[in-house]
């Protein structure tokens, strides 16, 4: 009688999210994105830490002085160190950016699961996102920071109130794509047979969001977080050029490029770089955005 072999144990399921990090990590230009972005964020925030020259730090004997040891970046017309300004003005940048990027998120992920999960609510919420979209953003914007500049400034200080404007406009001004995509995934998820399934055994409708709906809108949602930083980076870096965003003494990429404008000719690396930083973080997060799309996309996945 022969003897039965050990049957060898079964391997447990793959995680997700490793086949998720495969997909991902084979998209050189997404790997290179992060790493940049991750690097620009370490830069911005830590970055002060180490060097010893302040961003608000005048010295006028030191003014108008292009690269060198002791000023790698240069100095500007008051003789502050344009690095350590560089690395001030990013860390607000990318605040606005990620703040206003969560704020926008919210909105149009919210909107957009009520629009899709509940028929009664679709229409007005749709039609209230077409007006937004049919509105002109630049023109929007500057009124509104013509009218609640004074007020938040008063209320708030003159950076912290700049800050809160900011962020607001931004954010209810470009969540209309979030909640757009959002509400085609919802509308398509609360037909599937496992909500059916868990509305039959009389799930509420908060759980069925919550747990099943949410959960599995993850996707765009992510995508659409990558590509609201850039946006928002990009239009407070276009408010601050037209002189509309934060004070001249609190620095941000776009307020170096409005102040070095005046410069372009004799010192023209005060606009160089501050512009490349602005390109390369949106370029960063643009190419985030394209490797968490395909990794997060099952029908991409495996290919």
């Amino acid at each position: 009688m022969t003897e039965l072999s050990n049957p060898q144990p079964a391997k447990p399921p793959r995680s997700q999210w490793l086949d998720v990090w495969d997909q991902f990590k084979s998209h050189r230009g997404a790997l290179m994105g992060g790493a940049l972005f991750l690097f620009i964020i370490l830069a911005v925030y830590l970055g002060p830490f180490f060097w010893e020259l302040e961003a608000t730090q005048i010295n006028i004997r030191h003014r108008n002085q292009g690269p060198s040891w002791e000023h790698p970046f240069g100095t500007d017309q008051l003789g502050r160190d344009m690095l350590a300004r560089m690395m001030a003005g990013g860390a607000t940048s990318v605040s606005v950016g990620l703040t206003a990027m969560l704020l926008a998120l919210f909105l149009g992920s919210f909107i957009g699961v009520m629009a899709g999960f509940f028929k009664k609510l679709d229409g007005p919420l749709m039609r209230l996102t077409d007006l937004f979209l049919a509105l002109p953003l630049l023109p929007l914007l500057l009124v509104m920071m013509l009218l609640f500049r004074e007020p938040l400034n008063a209320t708030f200080g003159p950076e912290q109130g700049i800050f809160i404007l900011i962020v607001i406009s931004i954010g209810v001004t470009s969540w209309m794509p979030t909640a757009r995509i959002v509400r085609g995934d919802v509308l398509a998820l609360k037909e599937r047979e496992f909500v059916m399934a868990a509305r039959s055994i009389g799930t509420t409708n908060s759980s069925l969001i919550t747990r099943h709906i949410l959960p599995n809108v993850l996707s765009p949602i992510m995508v659409s977080a990558t590509l609201g930083i850039a946006t928002a980076i990009i239009t407070e870096s276009s408010l601050s050029f037209l002189g509309l965003g934060f004070p001249p003494d609190f620095p941000t990429w776009g307020r170096l490029l409005f102040d070095a404008t005046d410069y372009l000719q004799q010192h023209p690396e005060r606009v160089f770089w501050p512009g490349m930083a602005i390109s390369l973080t949106v370029l960063s997060v643009n190419y985030l955005g394209d490797g968490l799309r395909d990794a997060l996309d099952p029908r991409i996945r495996g290919r």
